[in-house]
């Protein structure tokens, strides 16, 4: 019995399962792939573009539509928030042009290769080529496991779905 099964080994997913071990639950990362961070390593032209140092509104500002609610998840990690995060792994981060933040070795394998080493460093439990076939649910609606393609159960507490979109499908996104 898990705290916490986290689906997707993307940047999203990443995170997720960083923040539910300092929060202290016993995690586990599942992904259908047989790599973490697949599309995050070759993102910004594999240089990974980590976040945008530009003041919050104007962030806000840029995104197409109505950004405004973006606020509430600024208020509590933030640009300056991963700067942070970053730095104290130990990434030296460059901005260049239009506020954005890069890796001072241009390098994404880099910021890859942090998340997973902090991930495990903090004792989470990871498997790569586990491809979810369902979630189960007790009958109250509250969550009760992952069900692999191999028949294998999963229980948990609680399931973050961090499974990304299909921008670049030859990543298995």
């Amino acid at each position: 019995m898990y705290d916490v099964i986290v689906i997707g080994g993307g940047p999203s997913g990443l995170m997720a399962t960083l923040a539910s071990l300092q929060a202290g639950a016993r995690t586990l990362l599942l992904d259908k792939g047989n790599k973490l961070g697949r599309k995050l390593a070759i993102s910004g032209g594999g240089r990974c573009n980590v976040t945008n140092r530009k003041p919050l509104d104007e962030l806000v500002q840029s995104i197409p539509g109505n950004g405004r609610f973006l606020y509430s998840a600024f208020s509590q990690f933030n640009n300056e928030s991963i700067i942070d995060l970053f730095e104290g792994f130990g990434v030296a981060l460059k901005e260049e042009d239009n506020g954005r933040m890069f890796p001072v070795s241009d390098k994404a394998a880099d910021v890859v290769r942090v998340l997973i080493d902090q991930i495990r460093a903090h004792g989470a439990e990871i498997q790569t080529d586990a491809q979810v076939a369902t979630l189960d649910f007790h009958p109250d609606g509250s969550f009760a496991a992952v069900i692999l393609e191999n028949g294998m159960r999963l229980e948990a507490k609680s399931c973050i779905v961090a499974v990304g979109g299909q921008s670049v499908p030859h990543t298995g996104s």
